[in-house]
């Protein structure tokens, strides 16, 4: 046995790379449950709650998705902290602590610097999400709108290249209007740090729940109605297009995870 100082964590409702933390290498009578929705010899297609870091951050957090997919790979033997040193298991992207949705992981060097290749060049590689914004949004769109971010607060703005803003791409198409609320599906072309926050923002049309950009008052009602304290944000899909080297398999398929029975229930009462 190892002595993995892992925090036991029961998983079962459910953009920018970061350095994966080296995990503690202190495991015993580790129980995960992770709501897998694929994985192969290579990978690990995980739909991450809402409330869970997928990486620790600067405040040392011990419950974060990463941890929980590393114990889970040493209770099947696949993966040995004290033999495999020179690698980690780690996510290829990562999704914002209060959205939930499909996170994939590389179980292998090879299969995760392909994952990171992918995520970073975009073009053989499709995000989308369901966003419930504010509003009745008429037609589908496209935001394109610099972002940058101040490092100091983790703020994220639209602003201009020349003040050091990254380009930000995303497209949007309504799924379904409910009154005063339209559901978006929103497809990433690039990929930055609270992206589709902020561009729904900058549009007028705040996503439902969002307590950084969002609409505090309407923020307040769905908490006060529906007792929903949360971004209403899903990382629903991923699709592959074609691919060469060892994730060549992976060609032209698609993964979803269904939205959260919250997020339904809600949606059934709009």
């Amino acid at each position: 046995m190892y002595d993995i100082d892992f925090i036991t964590y029961e998983i079962m409702d459910v953009d920018d790379f970061v350095k994966i933390e080296q995990p503690v290498r202190s495991v015993s009578d580790i129980q995960v449950i992770l709501d897998i929705i694929y994985e192969d010899e290579n990978i690990i297609i995980i739909n991450k709650p809402k409330g869970l870091l997928v990486h620790s951050d600067d405040k040392n957090n011990k419950a974060t998705l990463d941890k929980y997919v590393i114990s889970y790979l040493i209770s099947k033997g696949e993966y040995d902290p004290t033999i495999d040193q020179g690698f980690i298991p780690g996510p290829a992207h990562r999704l914002d602590r209060n959205t939930s949705g499909l996170i994939i992981f590389g179980k292998n060097l090879p299969s995760l610097q392909q994952l990171l290749e992918l995520f970073k060049d975009k073009e053989n590689i499709n995000k989308y999400y369901y966003a419930l914004v504010k509003g009745k949004i008429t037609k589908d769109g496209v935001v394109n709108a610099p972002l940058l971010k101040n490092e100091k607060t983790g703020m994220v703005q639209v602003s201009t290249i020349a003040n050091g803003a990254k380009t930000a791409i995303s497209e949007y198409s309504i799924v379904k209007h409910y009154d005063q609320f339209t559901l978006l599906e929103v497809k990433l072309i690039t990929g930055r740090t609270h992206q589709i926050r902020v561009h729904m923002a900058h549009i007028g049309h705040p996503i439902v729940g969002d307590s950084k950009y969002g609409d505090f008052a309407i923020n307040k009602e769905f908490s006060q109605e529906f007792n929903y304290n949360t971004q209403f944000l899903h990382a629903y899909k991923i699709q592959f297009k074609t691919l060469n080297g060892i994730l060549s398999y992976l060609s032209n398929k698609e993964f979803m995870c269904e939205l959260g029975n919250k997020e339904k229930e809600i949606l059934a009462k709009l």
